[in-house]
């Protein structure tokens, strides 16, 4: 937990049904205040990235802050527009006639990943009355993991700048570009720098441009006037509406993952096994892979007491890493994972059948915990049945 967003202060894990996601309403909507000033300060519009938080019972807190939702599939489209209720831009890497149909009755604009896309599906686009973008690759690639990045070599992601030589500018209304992953503005101002080089004709002709997401804005020590500087800057320079779809900025710093420990072995080393999975709930500590900080835990070394903590399915490689703590751990005992909100809740498996964790919102002034969905046997049969 940072110390300048804390979050979940005064929750007592051992009082959450477990495992257990836990979203702190008033922490989230810290992020969404200043999600909403920079839209106030620069003019851009900010939206929820889906594939980042779902949540629907936490909406109420980001609605009011936030111009909408970016999705990446029909079934994201309709929970923008039926639950988020304002603007629905959705992308992907292509669409079929069905899905493109199907992401139409929801969106107001449909971003495409190729001149091809374009061209054979711009005019169902504007016939719906939905606005056509394009994405683009700037080949400016800034990811630490290239598991991530969306320019890496070789990426399937985006238009690159000799695709373009085809296309009319009238089949566009907008661009799309997304570089980064959990970064700050400097990043930014480098991917803008190369975009202005390869791009700026197809600036000045079109009408928005979507900076995609990534941007870690609501971080302690983001630059948020170096954001709002260069926001201002592209749309004096270019007269262009500017969009944002972050998704970790939405939710960081407001929630966490709580488990139990189920048991305690050794083997060489004591190990923690614990009433979730990390490949099945925690997938991005092992795809990053990342290792996730748990409250009140430390490095091996930096407390007595040594752990490796091991989940529930029967993947050699389900484990959450090495830690340690002040005191031995205990059977039942809970273990609060941080930053969990966040692209982890989304991710989420039934591997091994292991249930998926229950979902709950802490509401700090009332100190009470509200359980908003548990899961069962039945969703497991029916995702595969």
């Amino acid at each position: 937990m940072h110390p300048e967003r804390p979050y979940l202060v005064d929750l007592d894990p051992q009082q959450v049904p477990s495992p257990c996601f836990v979203v702190d309403v008033e922490a989230l909507e810290r992020n969404g205040r200043i999600l909403g000033g920079v839209q106030k300060a620069s003019g851009a519009k900010v939206l929820l990235a889906l594939k980042g938080f779902a949540l629907t019972a936490a909406f109420p807190w980001l609605k009011p802050h936030l111009s909408g939702t970016c999705a990446s599939s029909p079934h994201e489209a309709r929970l923008g527009k039926e639950h988020f209720g304002k603007e629905v831009h959705t992308y992907s890497p292509a669409f079929t006639p069905e899905s493109l149909e199907a992401c139409l009755q929801y969106s107001d604009h449909i971003v495409f990943n190729s001149v091809a896309q374009v061209k054979e599906h711009s005019s169902r686009v504007r016939g719906a009355g939905g606005q056509v973008g394009l994405r683009l690759n700037p080949r400016h690639s800034e990811g630490e993991v290239e598991l991530y990045d969306p320019c890496a070599p070789r990426s399937r992601l985006g238009a690159v700048v000799e695709s373009l030589k085809d296309l009319s500018p009238q089949a566009i209304d907008g661009l799309h570009i997304h570089t980064l992953c959990e970064q700050g503005v400097d990043v930014l101002e480098r991917t803008v720098s190369v975009l202005e080089r390869d791009f700026s004709n197809w600036l000045e002709k079109v009408r928005w441009l979507n900076l995609g997401g990534g941007h870690h804005i609501t971080q302690p020590g983001y630059e948020i006037h170096r954001l709002i500087d260069l926001l201002g800057h592209l749309k004096e320079r270019y007269d262009l509406q500017l969009y944002l779809e972050p998704g970790e900025a939405a939710a960081i710093h407001s929630g966490a993952f709580v488990t139990r420990v189920l048991d305690l072995t050794h083997n060489e080393v004591d190990i923690a096994i614990l009433d979730a999975s990390v490949t099945c709930h925690l997938p991005d500590v092992l795809e990053m892979p990342y290792r996730a900080e748990i409250r009140g835990a430390g490095q091996p070394g930096e407390h007595p007491h040594h752990y490796r903590l091991g989940g529930q399915s029967c993947l050699a490689g389900d484990v959450a890493g090495d830690y340690s703590f002040v005191e031995p751990l205990r059977r039942d005992q809970a273990l609060l994972f941080e930053d969990m909100s966040h692209y982890t809740m989304v991710k989420t498996t039934t591997f091994n059948g292991v249930p998926l964790p229950s979902i709950a919102l802490w509401h700090p002034r009332e100190q009470r915990l509200e359980v908003v969905r548990r899961f069962s046997y039945d969703d497991f049969l029916q995702r595969l049945g």
